[in-house]
């Protein structure tokens, strides 16, 4: 009897195995079932080349077969936006140009937003990866949100999107570890200044969960133990494509965008 469930559950695995490969394949396209979409979309793309060489008449520019760049998947009815980082990185934008803070820091947010609020307020990037693109305003410190490189309460203005669920998981080549995310929120809490902002966002769920090693899930209540030193300010939530007011485990997985401060 212990053999067989152990069978079962050895089979069960095994088809959970192959089916995240797949899904990793997938995600780097290696795997594609629309390959009949594909097809068309080039037969499309190669009557929208000759129909340009027939009628070109400006001689500006070389068209030669050599420099032919194929793009299939632009040509859609709405703009292509993910809506995770599209909600949360507007948000956090607008908080930080509200508040005005002399000075900025931000722990492992996308580059491409931290380098656009550096434009408006002068920012320091705090990453484990360093980035090789310099820009005025903009300025890096290598370092990880487990060991942040400044003193206690010394941080007025601070963020922190999409990362703290990642701590621990190996995805980014960080050590394996089960507390990632605890042990960050603890970081976090540690530098920043009495008076000081936080602003932070991860995944919500209607449980605690793992998404391995993709990201972790929270609920509500357990995002706030976290962060149980500082006062919540603010919270918004991402469900599909709607930006919500409140927390709705009935939804199920979502984004909750969170705005703490650290009381003097």
């Amino acid at each position: 009897m212990k053999l067989r469930s152990w069978d079962c559950r050895s089979r069960n695995n095994l088809i959970y195995i192959i089916y995240g490969l797949y899904k990793a394949l997938r995600a780097e396209n290696c795997v594609n079932f629309n390959i009949f979409k594909v097809v068309l979309n080039y037969i499309y793309y190669v009557k929208e080349y000759s129909k340009y060489i027939e009628t070109n008449a400006n001689p500006h520019f070389c068209t030669d077969i050599r420099f032919i760049y194929p793009c299939l998947n632009d040509n859609t009815f709405l703009t292509p936006l993910e809506p995770t980082y599209f909600f949360q990185d507007t948000w956090g934008a607008r908080k930080i140009f509200g508040d005005k803070p002399l000075h900025h820091y931000d722990i492992g947010s996308n580059a491409t937003t931290v380098g656009i609020i550096s434009q408006f307020v002068p920012t320091t990037m705090i990453d484990i990866r360093p980035i090789d693109l310099k820009i005025p305003g903009l300025c890096f410190v290598k370092g990880s949100i487990l060991e942040i490189p400044f003193s206690d309460n010394s941080l007025n203005s601070l963020s922190s999107l999409c990362v703290i669920e990642h701590i621990g998981l190996g995805r980014y080549g960080d050590p394996i570890d089960a507390f990632g995310s605890e042990k960050a929120a603890e970081e976090l809490q540690r530098v920043l200044a009495p008076g000081g902002n936080l602003y932070v966002s991860m995944p919500v769920d209607s449980e605690c969960r793992v998404y391995f090693n993709a990201h972790r899930a929270f609920t509500r209540k357990r995002i706030l133990e976290l962060f149980s030193q500082l006062m919540l300010v603010e919270e918004k939530y991402h469900y599909d494509r709607e930006l919500c007011e409140q927390y709705d485990p009935g939804k199920g997985f979502g984004t909750g965008l969170f705005h703490f401060q650290k009381v003097s």
